[in-house]
């Protein structure tokens, strides 16, 4: 009887660090803990400028259970693991990062309850040794976008998962340039199966993420899933006018009764002035970000764009 199988998706990013010890942990995971299953390794490098693709090319000549693909060019954190996702035609797909702050063993966890019949199990944060900053950062970020959106987004879960074909066959069929994972299992997925786990830090080299990654990917999730913020634009503005109306309607009668002692000044106005310009600007951003998303969408480019993959010769039947 064919053996169910398994497919580990990693995506890369100037990891060569780590992508030799990862692969080689979860070969041992696989082979000591799950030897009922075949497995895969799909590594998807998103353009590393350091050794990583060299030493990925390595792993695909010693062992053809690893594949790698390697982008033209670094497409972001959202669009390569999704890609990747796809490229897995495994029964179950289990998403995990390079850097070894995804624990390894939680695979078996993942694989266990899935047995059960749950087609999703995800790994949520219960606490996490990353900076006390940045957790509490992501933290504010999960409870305003569950507050702000229709669905329920899941907090402190970074994609770190067990996917079943069905939803992965759910993920293959989207066409989004602009793909946000956590708000694609909160609003397609099937019920949901969570495990907690506590993030360690990250094994080797630096994080990747800076503010600007950061900040583009939340700005996906919210320009995807969030019609909020520009009707709060609506709700201001009508509240400012009628302020703004309420106001110069008590300056009128003021100047009228006192026209020849009454002058409010030039500070009331300057601050009134510099206030509704800061707010025009800050829902001019947050409409620049809307008008960038369709935009983006609308020209459905491709999700990334390949160079060379490796060791998926055997595997194009299973498609």
């Amino acid at each position: 009887m064919k053996k169910k199988k398994i497919s580990v998706v990693i995506p890369t990013y100037n990891e060569e660090a780590n992508v030799v010890p990862l692969s080689q942990a979860v070969i041992e995971v696989m082979e000591r803990d799950l030897p009922e299953y075949d497995y895969e390794i799909l590594f998807i490098d998103n353009h590393s400028k350091d050794n990583t693709q060299g030493l990925l090319r390595s792993l695909c000549r010693e062992n053809k259970k690893i594949k790698a693909i390697f982008n033209a060019k670094n497409f972001g954190q959202a669009r390569s693991p999704v890609y990747g996702m796809k490229q897995a035609y495994g029964d179950c797909v289990i998403r995990m990062c390079a850097d070894f702050q995804d624990p390894v063993d939680m695979i078996v966890k993942f694989v266990r309850e899935w047995e059960q019949g749950h087609k999703i199990v995800i790994g949520v944060k219960s606490a996490s040794k990353e900076r006390k900053l940045m957790y509490w950062v992501r933290s504010c970020y999960y409870k305003l976008i569950n507050k702000i959106t229709d669905i329920d987004h899941i907090e402190q879960f970074t994609g770190f998962g067990l996917y079943d074909k069905k939803f992965v066959d759910v993920v293959r069929d989207l066409h989004d340039p602009l793909p946000y994972l956590r708000g694609i299992i909160a609003e397609l997925g099937f019920d949901y199966k969570t495990i907690e786990y506590t993030q360690p830090k990250r094994r080797a080299g630096k994080s990747k993420n800076n503010f600007y990654s950061l900040y583009d990917y939340a700005m996906i999730g919210i320009t995807s899933y969030s019609k909020v913020v520009m009707r709060l634009a609506t709700f201001v503005g009508f509240f400012v006018a009628g302020c703004s109306f309420l106001a110069g309607l008590v300056y009128l009668v003021l100047k009228l009764l006192y026209w020849d002692r009454f002058s409010a000044g030039v500070a009331p106005m300057l601050i009134g002035v510099f206030f509704l310009g800061a707010l025009q600007l800050f829902f001019i951003g947050f409409l620049g970000e809307y008008v960038l998303s369709i935009n983006t969408r609308v020209l459905d480019r491709p999700l990334v764009v390949e160079e060379e993959r490796l060791n998926f010769e055997e595997s194009e039947d299973e498609k």
